[in-house]
């Protein structure tokens, strides 16, 4: 398939519902997309990022300036080859102030407009990201158009501002169950030990980091019941990341209440940490702006234990309403406190509201996976 190169000769809109409009250059599909317009303030890791089904829904603003300058790599659908995340690019649209057209990099095998052109994502560079990143950290994440425009079209300005108030909050939607597989997959078949992921939009990092410790992996759709699960006989479950409100996994929550009842040893990894909260009867809310980045520190409570974290979610546990619960503290972030993982008084349970895979970021906390899996066996 061929591509169009074309430098600064689309236009591009992105509008948001406060009335904000910024015109720039548009790259990827020529098309026009709505979602909730977050930042992340990662310097590298655009592949891994862009392809995180827990961004669904989401037009991505990047606060580092330059993006695009390593390309992308080759892929290889149906394969969990890293850097990519998950089949495909999950993000609604992508904002950048300056797009590199000229990758270098030895894996490169297309630049990132070839990229978004093929997957009909479309993108707007030549923005003050800045002003727009200050804007949303001020007023909070912001629900918005990305149009790009045919050559030679101009933006009509007055109607895109007219037509986002009228566009829903894209949490409202059971975003779970639009990334989330229909049927299971297995990995490793021959091992011995099992551990059942439920796909809540999980990243191929966390699959890959029990197939690398020598685990049967069995990933099941988010609406599995616990019934269906145990078939498997798993030693252990793991409830994956994903996008949205975690109290839309109405099937998810009832169905790790279960297992937890049953004693089987489960992990929580981000948006599985607030839903293991929930079946245990605390409560979670939505953070101003969330968490998206590579450089998030969180303090392990009991410890002096500082770990840097890769995080991408926009709803938290609510500390008061762990009262009465089984579930304590575990870790705390070092910037605003907010809860970042939780454990169980009595049962073999614990979860993050981190990446202990990073993927990108750092691996701090890779140590977790080797703890979850001491329980396993």
């Amino acid at each position: 398939m061929s591509f169009k190169i074309l430098p600064r000769k689309r236009k591009a809109a992105l509008v948001l519902e406060d009335g904000s409009c910024f015109i720039g250059f548009g790259f990827g599909g020529t098309k026009k997309a709505a979602g909730e317009v977050v930042f992340s303030t990662s310097m590298v890791g655009y592949v891994e990022s862009l392809t995180d089904p827990s961004y669904h829904g989401q037009i991505l603003t990047f606060a580092y300036p330059l993006i695009g300058n390593y390309g992308v790599p080759q892929y290889r659908k149906g394969e969990l080859s890293p850097p990519f995340e998950s089949d495909g690019i999950k993000v609604a649209g992508l904002v950048v102030h300056d797009l590199c057209e000229h990758p270098s990099h030895w894996a490169s095998k297309r630049t990132l407009d070839e990229w978004l052109q093929e997957e009909n994502v479309p993108g707007i560079y030549g923005v003050d990201t800045r002003m727009l990143i200050k804007k949303l950290r001020a007023s909070g994440v912001m629900r918005g158009i990305l149009q790009v425009f045919e050559e030679g079209e101009k933006p009509d300005v007055e109607k895109l501002l007219e037509e986002v108030k009228g566009i829903p909050d894209p949490n409202v939607r059971n975003l779970v169950g639009e990334v989330s597989i229909k049927a299971p997959v297995c990995y490793n078949p021959k091992c011995e030990k099992t551990v059942a992921v439920i796909d809540c939009g999980v990243k191929h990092s966390i699959l890959k980091a029990f197939i690398t410790r020598k685990f049967r992996v069995i990933r099941v759709p988010y609406d599995f019941s616990a019934k269906e699960i145990m078939e498997y006989k798993p030693n252990g479950v793991v409830v994956s990341n994903g996008p949205g409100d975690p109290k839309k996994c109405v099937d998810t929550i009832n169905c790790v209440k279960e297992i937890i009842a049953t004693n089987l040893p489960v992990m929580g990894i981000c948006l599985g940490n607030q839903i293991i909260a929930l079946a245990l009867g605390a409560d979670t809310y939505k953070m101003k702006y969330g968490h998206r980045s590579q450089n998030q520190p969180v303090l392990e409570l009991g410890t002096n234990k500082c770990y840097i974290t890769t995080q991408n979610h926009g709803y938290a546990v609510n500390a008061d309403s762990l009262r009465g619960t089984d579930l304590n503290i575990w870790f705390i972030n070092a910037n605003d406190a907010t809860i970042e993982g939780l454990k169980y008084k009595q049962k073999p349970v614990f979860a993050v509201q981190f990446h202990p895979e990073a993927s990108p970021g750092p691996y701090d906390t890779e140590f977790l996976f080797d703890e979850f899996c001491r329980l396993l066996r």
